[in-house]
């Protein structure tokens, strides 16, 4: 192909059945992994406020700022582990790495069943981002696994798959919590991961020609000549900022719906439901993110779902529970389109020796989202919660704006480059 990487159907002939076969099982065995995994994570996350109370946490202040702490304590390791790991898949594949990762969720998420205070669950967290990283890993596995035309709509199934554990996820850790308690949804959660380390470990088979040229450069070489090109610094703050809304509902959420004057044996169900909602809308606009690249400029999706989100959570000044459903719906939609566009544009944009590494570095500006949202939505939550979802409208708004004014219009990830980019 133009851009120098080896495509499926290279050569003179078309791609053969077996070769499309091995293709869509690489993708959807990607998505599966991805999507039980979080899945796993979302069984017991959404009720870290609560599960930290058990600890013997009261104050609800206390109790804001040890889940942001907790829940950022892995990404922030993860973003600075994320691009050395993806230049390691480059050079030996990505299989490996991805095995290693879940197996070390599989073992972490067991242990936190048994912890006795806050801060062994955060010692947890953070000693799980030194192995953590699977998720922009399988991206780069579906990626790598199809013709360059077909780029967008792997990651998004992905990234579907991603969305839908998520939204499974609170649904089965909300039922079960009852039964076998908060501790017991850990042990639970670590079978989820077991699971996918098993898919992985018999389906994925890692793509023969995957590379065009050996991954032999020096990390810091990629880096610079990533931060160098046009467009990618760009896609790495949209990624950003749409991860900081996103991951900052997640300390507030179940305090939040407790707030609204539902009662206590019905808040972690509620939590769970309304989870599953923003996750299984982010969903359907992963899904639809392809198809609409194929009209839509990567600034004009970007750029609109930036502020049809924030649109979306003005619904929460509505004391309503329907209402935060419909605001969290909205936004999951949005959120879902405009993290598509960015990575599929950001993807078409990546030499070819350098696709678990690009891919890499995009993720770590979604771990410092992930990392960072959590911290400051605990801190800032402390007046109220609702100015959480104020501070997300406002972040939007900015970014919407910075979009139309710095973002080229760009091509898709459809069409070919000579030069083996796309402008973003």
């Amino acid at each position: 192909m133009a851009d120098g990487r080896v495509s499926e159907t290279a050569g003179s002939g078309p791609t053969t059945v077996a070769a499309a076969f091995s293709s869509r099982r690489n993708v959807y065995t990607a998505a599966a992994a991805n999507g039980i995994g979080f899945a796993g994570f979302t069984l017991v996350m959404p009720f870290l406020p609560l599960y930290i109370r058990e600890l013997g946490v009261s104050d609800v202040g206390d109790i804001a700022l040890w889940t942001g702490l907790t829940l950022g304590a892995t990404p922030a390791v993860t973003a600075f582990s994320a691009p050395l790991w993806g230049r390691i898949g480059d050079r030996y594949g990505s299989k490996l790495l991805v095995l290693r990762s879940l197996s070390a969720f599989v073992l972490t998420k067991g242990a936190m069943a048994f912890v006795a205070a806050p801060w062994q669950l955060f010692a947890l967290r953070a000693l799980l981002g030194v192995f953590a990283g699977y998720g922009a890993l399988t991206v780069s596995m579906a990626a790598e696994s199809v013709p360059r035309e077909r780029m967008a709509q792997a990651i998004g199934t992905v990234q579907v798959a991603q969305r839908l554990g998520p939204a499974i996820g609170p649904v089965i850790g909300g039922l079960l919590a009852p039964v076998v308690g908060l501790r017991g949804t850990f042990l639970f959660a670590a079978a989820f991961y077991l699971t996918a380390v098993i898919l992985i470990a018999l389906l994925y088979r890692e793509p023969r020609t995957r590379q065009a040229r050996a991954a032999t450069r020096k990390l810091g070489d990629v880096l610079r000549e990533l931060l160098a090109t046009p467009g990618f610094v760009m896609v790495f703050i949209v990624i950003l900022c749409l991860q900081l809304v996103d991951r900052s509902f997640a300390p507030i959420l179940p305090l939040y719906v407790e707030a609204l004057g539902l009662a206590p044996s019905r808040v972690a169900l509620v939590s769970g439901v309304l989870f599953s909602i923003a996750a299984l809308a982010a969903a359907a606009g992963h899904r639809v993110a392809g198809p609409l690249l194929l009209g839509w400029s990567p600034r004009g999706l970007i750029g609109w779902s930036s502020l049809t989100t924030s649109a979306g959570l003005l619904l929460v000044l509505v004391p309503s529970v329907w209402a935060l459903a419909a605001a969290l719906a909205i936004a999951g939609a949005a959120i879902g389109v405009g993290m598509t566009a960015a990575y599929a544009s950001g993807g078409a944009l990546l030499p070819a020796d350098a696709h678990a590494t690009g891919f890499g570095l995009l993720t770590t500006a979604s771990l410092i989202g992930l990392a960072v949202s959590p911290i400051v939505a605990g801190f800032i939550s402390g007046p109220g919660m609702r100015i959480v979802f104020e501070a997300d409208i406002v972040l939007l708004l900015l970014l919407a704006a910075l979009v139309w004014a710095r973002m080229t219009r760009g091509t898709t990830p459809t069409a070919p480059a000579h030069s083996g980019r796309s402008a973003a």
